[in-house]
């Protein structure tokens, strides 16, 4: 069984079968054989830079998790800053201690800038934390955390990290924009909530749908290999972070 198929088939809106990347908040199975087309250009809701290599003076982090260790503190807010306008999430690590560690470092080496919100599902979630840089994607593929109790419910407004099975979880996040409890019984553990602008949330293009290969929207893999390249070039109309930052 790939690690797309999380629980066996039950419901399309819930869980996968086989390769297919329909579970709530996948990680992509490897796709290192996949070719990816030369970028072309695209009009876009955000300038393309020259290339999408890791720019110098990034954060050495980035290409080394194990340098993403700075403690969290107890609570502490998020800004998001996206083509849509802005949102903050809001902290509690009592909630999900591993997953808002993670979160806070992530941030913190600014990992969630320019990413794109690749999978966002209206009446469902919104989901994103694939790096723009492939290089950064392939250095954090494995840099998983234990999990977390459930200690909350996946009610809307709430920020959760993706899972693909026991102790899986390593960037990749989601915003439910519904209620979905159904979810909490799955081991998805919520760590923080968006606590202004969710009204910017709903407002991130779903035209799209769902990810490929069961929808129309953005493959997994692909993004994981290509980046913002990708994106840019087959999903237009994506909206991306600007840059996300820990709020003093």
């Amino acid at each position: 069984m790939s690690r797309l198929s999380l629980f066996g088939c039950f419901t399309l809106a819930i869980i996968g079968c086989a390769d297919e990347a329909v579970t709530p908040i996948p990680l992509p199975a490897p796709t290192a054989a996949e070719k990816v087309e030369p970028p072309t250009p695209a009009a876009t809701k955000m300038p393309a830079p020259e290339a999408w290599t890791l720019p110098a003076g990034a954060n050495p982090a980035l290409l080394d998790p194990s340098k993403a260790s700075e403690p969290a503190p107890d609570t502490f807010k998020v800004k998001f800053e996206t083509t849509e306008g802005d949102f903050v999430v809001k902290v509690d690590r009592d909630k999900a201690p591993n997953g808002a560690a993670r979160f806070y470092n992530l941030t913190k080496i600014g990992f969630y800038d320019k990413v794109g919100f690749f999978r966002a599902i209206d009446g469902f979630m919104v989901q994103f934390g694939i790096s723009a840089y492939p290089d950064v994607s392939a250095r954090w593929r494995d840099a998983t955390i234990q999990d977390d109790p459930v200690k909350g419910t996946n009610k809307r407004g709430m920020v959760t990290f993706a899972t693909s099975g026991a102790n899986s979880r390593t960037t990749q996040i989601f915003i439910n924009l519904v209620d979905n409890a159904n979810l909490d019984g799955m081991g998805f553990a919520p760590f923080g909530e968006v606590v202004e602008g969710m009204d910017v949330v709903e407002k991130l293009y779903k035209g799209y749908g769902e990810g490929a290969p069961r929808g129309k929207g953005p493959h997994q893999g692909k993004v994981q290999t290509a980046g913002n390249a990708y994106l840019e070039r087959e999903f237009p109309e994506l909206d991306y972070v600007k840059q996300a930052t820990v709020l003093p």
